[in-house]
């Protein structure tokens, strides 16, 4: 009952839409439904005489613009390719498995099945409509209806070919879901997903969304620069009539949509109900590690110019470290016995270096191809090709500003070369002496104490704020550059044909904030206490899952290097770094090698 309630409420929602649809219609052939009366009228002789004689010219007139005008408007409408979500196109011959299991599944559901698969390097799942004509057939070897370069980019990829005319939407999974879930909590999680191609099925239901999807489309396309003032007034036009239909059918399409996954919902409740409980668990742990994985793994890799080719398998490796160190996650590492979902591929690896490639470039706007400054990396090369880079990326550009600011040892200079750069040397920048904190002032009148920048909190003085506002600009200038480069970026380049986008729209999620000169500095002092640490004490660059790039010393993670930082770039106090320097045998006035 209570499924059939939910689909009553589905559908009488999207007649209401419908009903829209049918009095815009029923609007636009107004005019020319008084034309036609008008006319008849004056042929047969029931309406004649000099006024209704203009009368019908002018209703005529009005009739042929506002239908000339219902007709550009419905064809930009039906003509709009509406959004598509890039994914990872999965064939059949690559996951015959997967396949398998979701017919089944759509079998015990008594739903037809969707028509085809695809990844997404998400956390979550859900059916898509692709029968539109603009997303297919897809282009020579594209990997499905959508065109998607990442598919092209990788040599081997499966791809899905499906007839346009397919009723049953795509269904597209979380990729992090395969390679950490089982199969039984797979399957679990997908079966309310999979319950709602009954509803879709519907003709009201399909139709109320074909519609809706059209005018998002077409409001997009009108939103698009437009070159001339006549191009650009007509798509003004068709852009308030596409806006407008939308307000009037938002709430009934909101509620169809919330009938529609009740219905799924509740008819999904006799399939693995107990397993699905514990499934969604798994699906907050899945969210929380990929989300780290993301922020603090994948995302130093991108800016240098690496990809992380398995991504997905990172998640698993980032949640059992998680379980390891979260008492709350102790029981999840049994779950690690059970066959993962990532079996029900044929080539897991291929799968997860496609997705890992769409994953960069959603979040971080990368390119769609690898070149000589976007490769791909493994998890071994991880420490050297990512971590050492970043270190002494991150410290040459501070010194290249300390130059440019004219910065210059004060103390007596204890080793050979220390002329070059050294930790020493930004120690000695950065130091707020006893009359400096009390507000003195040094040469070039500059009152130094506790600075303040626009965009952050409190750092130790001024020359602080000089030193993070200059290292703001050198990166700006950088990234500048490195769009200037023929194939160097992605933004700016016109979109391609059969991609879904503008790259100019990229990244289309990103992950952070740009990071403030406050963090750009405590991120560059502590690159330099790293390369410091390596190049002096034999410490080695790492990769921890969970918290990213880290410094090993005597096979030790360095955890404690964080508040010694923060103490002299907030409070201008080295005291604590230089201890913590000396504990480990690191020496500060060695110079250090960078790129």
């Amino acid at each position: 009952m209570a499924v059939e309630a939910g689909a009553q409420a589905a559908r009488s929602r999207a007649l209401a839409v419908l009903r829209i649809r049918s009095r815009a219609l029923a609007v636009a052939l107004l005019p020319a439904a008084v034309a036609v009366v008008l006319l008849a009228g004056g042929a047969t002789g029931h309406i004649s005489g000099g006024r209704w004689g203009i009368a019908r010219w002018v209703v005529t007139g009005i009739a042929a613009v506002v239908l000339l005008c219902a007709a550009g408007i419905a064809l930009v409408v039906t003509r709009a390719r509406p959004a598509v979500s890039p994914t990872v196109p999965i064939s059949e011959t690559a996951a015959p498995d997967l396949y398998r299991m979701v017919r089944d599944l759509a079998d015990r559901l008594d739903v037809p099945a969707p028509s085809a698969i695809a990844l997404t390097p998400d956390c979550d799942s859900w059916l898509e409509d692709r029968t539109h004509p603009a997303h297919g057939p897809p282009p020579s070897g594209s990997g499905d209806g959508t065109g998607a370069p990442w598919a092209r980019g990788i040599r081997g990829l499966p791809t899905t070919r499906h007839h346009r005319a397919s009723v049953a939407p795509v269904l597209v999974i979380g990729s992090p879901f395969l390679w950490w879930m089982r199969v039984g909590e797979l399957r679990a999680v997908l079966a309310p997903v999979v319950a709602g191609t009954g509803p879709s099925a519907h003709p009201d239901i399909a139709a109320a969304r074909r519609f809706i999807r059209g005018l998002d489309a077409a409001v997009a396309v009108t939103s698009a620069p437009a070159r001339g003032p006549v191009t650009r007034a007509v798509l003004a036009g068709t852009g308030w009539v596409a806006r407008l239909l939308l307000r009037s059918c938002r709430g009934h399409a909101a509620e169809m949509e919330r009938g529609v996954a009740a219905a799924a919902a509740e008819r999904a409740q006799a399939v693995d109900y107990g397993l699905r409980i514990v499934a969604q668990e798994q699906v907050g742990l899945a969210y929380a590690g990929w989300d780290r994985l993301l922020t603090r793994v994948a995302l130093p890799a991108w800016r240098m110019g690496r990809w992380p080719s398995r991504l997905d398998a990172g998640v698993v490796a980032a949640l059992t470290e998680l379980s390891r160190r979260d008492r709350l996650a102790e029981g999840f590492t049994s779950r690690l016995g059970e066959r993962p979902a990532c079996d029900l591929l044929e080539e897991p690896g291929v799968v997860d270096e496609a997705a890992s490639l769409l994953a960069a470039r959603l979040f971080h706007g990368s390119r769609a191809e690898s070149g000589p400054d976007w490769a791909p990396v493994n998890w071994q090369e991880y420490p050297d090709e990512v971590v050492d880079r970043k270190w002494r990326t991150d410290a040459a550009r501070l010194h290249r500003v300390l130059n440019a600011l004219g910065a210059r040892h004060t103390r007596r200079r204890t080793a050979p070369g220390a002329d070059g750069p050294t930790l020493e040397r930004v120690l000695e920048y950065l130091t707020v002496r006893a009359a400096e904190g009390e507000g003195g002032v040094r040469e070039g009148g500059v009152r130094e104490g506790v600075a303040v920048l626009d965009d952050d909190g409190a750092v130790a003085s001024a020359r602080t704020a000089v030193l993070a506002a200059g290292l703001s600009a050198e990166l700006a200038r950088e990234e500048v550059t490195e769009e200037a480069i023929p194939g160097g970026a992605s933004a700016g380049q016109p979109p391609a044909d059969g991609t879904l986008w503008d790259d100019a729209t990229l990244p289309l999620f990103p992950l952070q904030p740009p990071r403030t000169g406050r963090e750009l500095l405590i991120d560059h002092v502590t690159a330099m206490v790293c390369c410091a640490a390596m190049d002096t004490a034999g410490a080695v660059p790492g990769l921890d899952w969970l918290d990213g790039p880290s410094l090993l010393v005597r096979g030790e993670r360095a955890t404690d290097l964080a508040p010694q930082v923060l103490s002299l770039v907030e409070e201008g106090d080295p005291a604590p770094l230089r201890t913590w320097l000396l504990q480990l045998g690191i020496r500060p006035d060695k110079p250090v090698r960078l790129v």
